[in-house]
C-alpha cells in the first residue's frame, strides 16, 4: 500500500535541507515563490540568482495532478493512458559562476495513476548527474562512490544498472557527446514493498549534498578568466539543448500545464552557440572531451 503523503513531507524537507546546505556555501539567501496550477495542485520553487557562489540555481518542489496522462509520459508506459495522475517531486539544477565548478542536477520524483476499479500503478524515479566545464578525476570519483554507497544497500546490481541508464539518457544524441560525467538515473521504479522503493529513493535523495557539496567548496575559488568564462558558457549551451530537446521531466512539465518560469529555472543565465566550434588539440578545453565526455567507470 502506497503512502503518498510520507512521500510528499519527504520532499519537502529535502527541499529546505538541500536550500539550507547551499545558503551555507554561497552565503545568499535563495528566494521562496509558492505556486499554485490552476488544473491541480501547485509547488515551492526556491531560486537564486546573482549569489556569491552560484550565478543561478533552484531547488524545486511539486505536487501536480490530473486527469489524462500527458504524452510524455504515456509513450514510455501506452497501458495507462487516459487514467488519473498524481506527480510530485523535487528537482534541482545548480549553475555556479566559476567554470571549474561543475553544474549539477538531481531529482527524486514519485508518480502514482488511478482508474476506477484498478488498483493504483505506482513508481519512483530520479537521480543525479554532474556537467562539469573543466574535468577534475577526484570529483567525477567522488560524485559516483557517493553515488554507489547511497544504493549500495539496495542491491549491487543497482549501481552499475542506474550509471548505465544515466549515461545513456543524458546523451545528446544529435551531438553524438554525453552532457557531462553522469552519475545515476532510475525511472518506473516500483519494486515491492512500497517502503523498499521510497527508502531506495530517499537514499538518493539524501546522498546529494554529500555528492556535490565537497567538490563545489574545492573549486568555488578557484583562480579564472576571460577564456574560462567564454568556454563555460559555450559548453552551458549543450545543456539547454539537453533539456529542450531530449529530458523528460522538461517535456511533462510543459505538457502537463506545469508552470513555466519553474520547470525553465533549469536554463543557465548566460549561454553562447560558435558555428563548428572545436577546441584546440592539447588545451584544457579539448581535455573535456577526450577524457570526461566518455562512457568510463569512475569508481
Amino acid at each position: 500500500m502506497t503512502d503518498a503523503n510520507s512521500v510528499k513531507q519527504y520532499l519537502l524537507g529535502l527541499q529546505a535541507s538541500i536550500v539550507a546546505a547551499m545558503e551555507e556555501v554561497d552565503g545568499c539567501s535563495f528566494i521562496t515563490d509558492s505556486w499554485e496550477r490552476p488544473e491541480g495542485g501547485g509547488g515551492i520553487s526556491r531560486v537564486i540568482e546573482e549569489g556569491n557562489v552560484f550565478e543561478r540555481g533552484g531547488v524545486n518542489f511539486s505536487h501536480v495532478m490530473g486527469n489524462n496522462l500527458p504524452p510524455s509520459a504515456a509513450a514510455s508506459r501506452p497501458e495507462l493512458a487516459g487514467r488519473q495522475w498524481e506527480a510530485m517531486g523535487v528537482s534541482l539544477v545548480l549553475h555556479p559562476r566559476n567554470p571549474y565548478a561543475p553544474t549539477v542536477h538531481m531529482n527524486v520524483r514519485f508518480f502514482t495513476t488511478y482508474a476506477e476499479g484498478q488498483d493504483p500503478v505506482w513508481w519512483f524515479g530520479g537521480g543525479m548527474d554532474l556537467t562539469p566545464y573543466y574535468g577534475e578525476e577526484d570529483d567525477a570519483k567522488h560524485f559516483h562512490q557517493t553515488c554507489k554507497d547511497a544504493l549500495q544497500g539496495f542491491g549491487d546490481d543497482l549501481y552499475p544498472r542506474f550509471k548505465k541508464w544515466c549515461d545513456e539518457y543524458f546523451y545528446l544524441k544529435h551531438r553524438k557527446e554525453p552532457r557531462g560525467v553522469g552519475g545515476v538515473f532510475f525511472d518506473d521504479y516500483n519494486h515491492q514493498p512500497f517502503e523498499q522503493s521510497f527508502a531506495m529513493m530517499r537514499s538518493v535523495g539524501d546522498a546529494f549534498v554529500k555528492a556535490y557539496r565537497p567538490i563545489l567548496e574545492r573549486r568555488k575559488d578557484t583562480s579564472y578568466g576571460e577564456r574560462e568564462r567564454d568556454f563555460q558558457a559555450y559548453r552551458r549551451g549543450r545543456y539547454v539543448e539537453f533539456n529542450l530537446v531530449f529530458d523528460r521531466g522538461t517535456h511533462f512539465g510543459l505538457q502537463s500545464g506545469g508552470r513555466t518560469e519553474s520547470i525553465l529555472m533549469s536554463m543557465p543565465p548566460i549561454v553562447k552557440w560558435r558555428y563548428n566550434w572545436t577546441p584546440e588539440t592539447g588545451s584544457p578545453e579539448a581535455r573535456l572531451w577526450t577524457d570526461f565526455l566518455i562512457h568510463r567507470e569512475w569508481v
